[in-house]
């Protein structure tokens, strides 16, 4: 089967018509959170330093790391990795594919003067892309250090710009196989600057493989399947399916699986587990000296992920359910404000992550590959008392989606913690009708109505 030949078919044939109507509050979502978190994040040192390294010649895509322009495929490398470097962006089929999609997608609809409807389409062209050739295979891409945002991310910002340009199979599969061989991005570097830049290179990527696909560069036409393409060479336990036909079209995965808006700027797989601390605490009051034990039982996937036990500093602090545990119990939240090096190293909390014990279960849930059926915590007072929740979706999924009025909380607090004066609820509107606008600029216009202070 000539899965690269069958995929490009169907990114190159997408029509704004033949997407789903069910996936386009999801990918109107998936705009509008993901503007937020990159204006959040454009104040980030990630994105400072990028930017300062950089230091890109005006062109004819909006940058939100400080308001000027650049060449597309700049624009969406820095504007990715602001989206992705508080980890408070979206997740979805493994990894944060918004930060990657809507970033490379703004920044070519600057440069081909494209209206909503081809954004949209451009979305859902790289969702199913990235969710085709995550179904392929049954291993976990976490377990064998692979970070799907940096594996994917490449080969959906391609498909999704290759959509935007209107090229055709042939060309797109030259995209596609120039992305697989950008594609990486390791679990090490989790906790490190280096994890928004996965965003970013995945985001620049797969603009530049559409543009010099447009232009005649050329791609092995087997780069995904061969043997020794991308999906035999990072397959955890080489048991890919690299032969069945492609999905993509046929059966949607985006009306589906939606995505995940995050309510907290942590790693995803502390969620469950602070929905759960969460209510424990809205039912009572514990003060952090009451506690004697906070244990939480998560999928051992997800354990692994977790990679900082005693966190020195805030990025680290992402990726600890230590710190996740002990930020709800001192402050009752884990947003931005919590994600401090301060409050990360204060005695209090310290003393608190110590009392965190990660237990790790083998048992799956049957519809999400690397998940325990539920996350359970269990906080252990000093009275002898247990409380205890048991969370099987997170708030902020499909499932359960957030209630009315969180995600408007959670665009207006983002765009306050990165500068931008703009009236909030306007720009939101437009975002949350991002497939009716006539184009970049409508949206641009709301941005500006007040300038962006650093």
């Amino acid at each position: 089967m000539a899965l690269t030949k069958e995929l490009a078919g169907f990114v190159g044939s997408l029509r704004f018509g033949d997407v789903p109507p069910a996936a386009l509050p999801f990918i109107r979502s998936a705009f509008t959170d993901c503007f937020a978190t990159l204006v959040a994040g454009r104040v980030s040192e990630p994105a400072r330093i990028l930017r300062e390294t950089l230091d890109p010649p005006p062109g004819e895509s909006r940058l939100f790391v400080d308001q000027g322009t650049a060449r597309a495929p700049e624009a969406a490398w820095l504007n990715a990795t602001a989206a992705h470097a508080l980890d408070f962006d979206d997740a979805a089929q493994k990894g944060h594919l918004s930060a990657v999609l809507v970033p490379a997608i703004l920044a070519e609809a600057d440069a081909c003067d494209a209206d909503g409807r081809a954004m949209a389409t451009a979305y859902a062209a790289g969702y199913e892309t990235w969710a085709e050739l995550l179904r392929r295979e049954p291993g976990l891409y976490h377990n064998h250090s692979w970070h799907p945002t940096g594996v994917f991310g490449p080969l959906a910002a391609a498909a999704a710009c290759a959509s935007l340009r209107g090229l055709d199979a042939r060309h797109t599969a030259h995209a596609l196989g120039m992305a697989a061989s950008r594609s990486g991005g390791v679990i090490a570097n989790f906790g490190s600057m280096t994890k928004p830049l996965h965003a970013g290179i995945a985001a620049h990527a797969g603009v530049m493989a559409a543009r010099l696909a447009q232009r005649g560069f050329t791609a092995s036409p087997d780069a995904l399947e061969g043997s020794k393409g991308l999906m035999r060479g990072i397959s955890p336990e080489g048991r890919v399916d690299v032969d069945s036909p492609v999905l993509a079209g046929r059966d949607w995965k985006l009306p589906r699986d939606g995505v995940n808006i995050k309510k907290y700027p942590v790693c995803f797989a502390t969620h469950r587990a602070l929905d759960g601390i969460l209510d424990i605490l809205a039912e009572q009051v514990v003060p952090a000296g009451d506690v004697k034990r906070i244990a939480v039982t998560i999928s051992r996937r997800n354990k692994s992920t977790l990679r900082f036990d005693a966190p020195q500093d805030r990025l680290q602090a992402k990726f600890s359910m230590q710190f996740a545990m002990a930020s709800a119990i001192v402050a009752h939240r884990c947003g931005l404000q919590e994600l401090d090096d301060a409050l990360v190293q204060r005695a209090d909390v310290r003393e608190l992550m110590r009392a965190v014990e990660v237990i790790p279960t083998d048992e799956e849930a049957g519809d999400r590959a690397g998940e325990a059926p539920v996350d359970v915590v269990q906080l252990q007072l000093q009275d002898g008392r247990t409380l205890r929740r048991e969370v099987d979706y997170v708030r902020g999924g499909p499932e359960r989606p957030l209630l009315p009025g969180e995600l408007f909380a959670k665009f207006e607090s983002c765009l306050q913690a990165g500068g931008l004066a703009a009236d909030a609820r306007p720009l939101f509107n437009a975002l949350m009708a991002v497939d009716e606008l006539p184009g970049t600029r409508a949206l641009y216009a709301l941005a500006e109505s007040r300038e962006i202070h650093p």
